[in-house]
């Protein structure tokens, strides 16, 4: 069928351009964070 998405690289490209550096940064700290709240909730109940 030729209704199929396909890979395009190009696509990718301008989607992480326009996304950018800050936009990673910003999700890669939420990220962090929230596993460091994981964390933290697991030692606690741990006591």
């Amino acid at each position: 069928m030729g209704n199929e998405k396909e890979f395009n690289p190009s696509k990718w490209k301008v989607w992480f351009k326009r996304f950018g550096l800050a936009g990673f940064l910003f999700f890669l700290a939420k990220g962090l964070v929230w596993v460091g709240v994981a964390v933290m909730a697991v030692y606690a109940a741990k006591d």
